[in-house]
């Protein structure tokens, strides 16, 4: 089974960046200039966010993160 961990990557037109946060990551918030930097950053926090703060993840501890992006943006 897969288990799956929702961020919302949201644009704000006026910082000109895209942000991330997220309900099931707890202690997720972060920024950058583009999707590809927010994803190669998203790579790492999260798994050291569940691990900080004891979340339990089931399946393989070595297999990659997957990140998909629904996004939205704030005018």
């Amino acid at each position: 089974m897969t288990q799956q961990f929702h961020v919302r990557a949201s644009w704000d037109s006026e910082a000109r960046v895209w942000f991330a946060s997220s309900d099931d990551v707890p202690g997720l918030a972060t920024e950058a200039d583009n999707l590809e930097a927010l994803g190669a950053k998203l790579q790492t926090m999260i798994p050291e966010l569940l691990e900080a703060n004891g979340v339990r993840t089931t399946g393989n501890p070595d297999k990659r993160l997957q990140i998909t992006f629904l996004t939205e943006t704030i005018f």
